[in-house]
């Protein structure tokens, strides 16, 4: 259980990282943004990966779009999140796609069926503690998904545009863990 300084420590992280991922965001993005996505096509292709859940980013975020494009040219099955409320489910990736609360971007509801496992999960970070754990925006929405899902989860990938680490160990053990961190 983490202590009240903790707690303030991990808000103060998070709210500096948002900062710099937000000027990382005004130069230098696109070509961050590609040299991550090819190291991360990269892990894809090796991990035959079929199933793969992805989200559709804020502008904080690694532009996932050319990838996406690429990866349904290649026939392979996209899910990304549909915020239902303190959490989310996966949804088959499609268009045409709509704003959400916080400006989350997501396809119209769906209901059809997705695999049962996913091969690998991309997952978009604010930053990371010195126990590999995720901070992430603040909302648990990713903490509660993995919850309920890792077991059908075979990797798990962190994005970031610019790497935002804390020596200090601020996350909770409920807090997502990676198998692989990507950045820019």
């Amino acid at each position: 259980m983490k202590n009240m300084r903790q707690t303030i420590e991990k808000k103060a992280f998070r709210a500096s990282c948002l900062e710099k991922l937000r000027k990382a965001s005004q130069r230098g993005a696109y070509q961050k943004d590609k040299r991550v996505l090819q190291k991360l096509y990269r892990e894809i292709v090796a991990s035959q990966a079929q199933s793969i859940m992805l989200y559709l980013p804020l502008d904080t975020e690694v532009n996932l779009y050319s990838l996406i494009k690429q990866l349904r040219r290649e026939g392979r099955k996209l899910y990304v999140p549909f915020m239902e409320g303190k959490s989310f489910r996966l949804v088959k990736y499609r268009l045409p796609l709509e704003e959400k609360k916080f400006g989350i971007k997501e396809p119209k509801d769906s209901k059809q069926y997705r695999e049962k496992t996913i091969d690998l999960a991309i997952v978009p970070i604010v930053g990371l503690d010195v126990t590999q754990r995720r901070v992430g925006f603040g909302k648990g929405m990713y903490d509660r998904f993995f919850e309920k899902e890792s077991k059908n989860i075979k990797k798990t990938v962190f994005l970031a545009r610019e790497l935002c680490y804390s020596r200090e160990m601020i996350t909770d053990d409920f807090d997502v863990t990676a198998d692989m961190i990507i950045t820019g």
